[in-house]
């Protein structure tokens, strides 16, 4: 499992100063669990980040001990990009969680290789729990199994690994095959046959001039 070490933080020094230092200051908390601030090395919290996102259980070393978490928030800054801060949250051992985990698409569909469909994204995450140490990084969904234009995967028939439940509703729709809808063109007018007749009715007010 993958572990993050954790530095005391003052209260007294400005997140600013930290930051500078390349630290993010971040906050760890639980239902058994007061909120501890602390801060973290920027570059190891990115590898962290990358590796677990927000799905996967990991471990926070901290000055009283370890403690197992998940990453409950990031906050970035808008122009730059950088992380500013991350809240922890610290889960009971033991106790199965409720989290959203990304889906990554794999495979090749032959509706949408050879039949000219649309492969249609419905979900990018679904809700499953299961004990922290079973929670996945992501839930790959093998879009193979759409062969026709009508065919679609329903949450429910995705394989989840071993120890985790889905949560989401079995019949909610993950990916479909969406066939564009061929536009009907309209008559190209004669140009011709309107400049013809714009002169006829020229002609005919003139007549009805001289008369």
């Amino acid at each position: 499992m993958l572990t993050l070490n954790t530095q005391e933080r003052d209260i007294n020094i400005k997140a600013s100063e930290y930051r500078k230092k390349g630290l993010v200051p971040c906050v760890y908390y639980g239902p058994k669990e007061k909120p501890v601030l602390v801060n973290v090395v920027k570059t190891e919290f990115v590898k962290v980040w990358k590796e677990a996102g927000e799905s996967t259980a990991f471990v926070l070393n901290t000055g009283k001990g370890e403690v197992e978490v998940l990453l409950q928030d990031v906050s970035v800054d808008p122009v730059r990009g950088d992380v500013i801060h991350a809240d922890f949250y610290v889960l009971e051992k033991g106790k199965v969680v409720e989290v959203s985990v990304p889906l990554e698409f794999v495979g090749v569909s032959a509706a949408v290789k050879d039949m000219s469909g649309t492969l249609v994204k419905v979900l990018h995450e679904i809700e499953v729990e299961a004990l922290p140490k079973d929670l996945p990084h992501t839930i790959k969904v093998d879009i193979s199994a759409l062969t026709d234009l009508d065919a679609q995967i329903l949450a429910g028939e995705i394989k989840l690994p071993e120890g985790v439940t889905l949560v989401t509703e079995p019949e909610e729709v993950v990916a479909a095959v969406s066939v564009a809808e061929e536009e009907e063109v309209a008559p190209v007018a004669d140009i011709s046959a309107i400049a013809v007749e714009k002169k006829g009715k020229k002609e005919e007010e003139g007549e009805e001039k001289k008369k």
